[in-house]
């Protein structure tokens, strides 16, 4: 990691485009990181959920940003401190000028939840360009698969300037298409 932020004055000054990742907590923001830039431990993977706490900045060739925040959802951090997440989140989001896309995680293997949904609103609401990636695939039968874009399609109400992306760290799948997606909003 190159540098963690809670505020904006902590944010990186050198201008280069940023791309955030959001979603729960252990849905996989870490494992897509690393399996971007293709470095096992690059962005720390944790067992423990809501262990990321502030926004961490990773430095991708001198080119961009890719900008893990918080994950949302998660029960045993308290309301106070999901509070502050959220209004991190939203300072950063809102007024960061180099933000080109979010990529939002959602686990492949079930529905997306209230607080994705939510997420995905905000994001359309300011007409930040937005990527959702479907993770876990790996895990998902593949007879299964056009059964998950259904689900995720639906739930959270995607429209057409929005896609959809199925992904695998273990097996790397969708990593080509999600490069293609960020470098086409850099």
């Amino acid at each position: 990691m190159d540098l963690s932020a809670v505020s904006a004055t902590q944010y990186p000054k050198e201008g280069l485009p940023e791309i955030a990742l959001a979603g729960r907590s252990n849905v996989g923001k870490s494992s897509l990181i690393n399996t971007l830039i293709q470095r096992k431990s690059f962005a720390r993977t944790s067992s423990t959920p809501g262990k990321t706490q502030t926004l961490n900045f990773y430095e991708v060739n001198q080119k961009l940003y890719l900008v893990d925040v918080p994950g949302y959802g998660y029960a045993k951090v308290s309301k106070k401190r999901r509070a502050e997440f959220g209004t991190m989140i939203e300072e950063y989001l809102t007024t960061r000028k180099v933000l080109k896309g979010i990529i939002i995680l959602v686990d492949g293997r079930h529905a997306p939840s209230e607080d994705d949904v939510s997420m995905y609103q905000f994001v359309s609401y300011y007409k930040i360009p937005t990527l959702i990636v479907a993770t876990k695939m790996d895990k998902v039968k593949k007879n299964q698969w056009n059964k998950t874009v259904a689900v995720v399609t639906k739930t959270l109400q995607i429209n057409q300037r929005d896609q959809l992306q199925l992904f695998s760290s273990e097996t790397k799948f969708g990593r080509e298409k999600v490069w293609q997606w960020i470098n086409e909003h850099l």
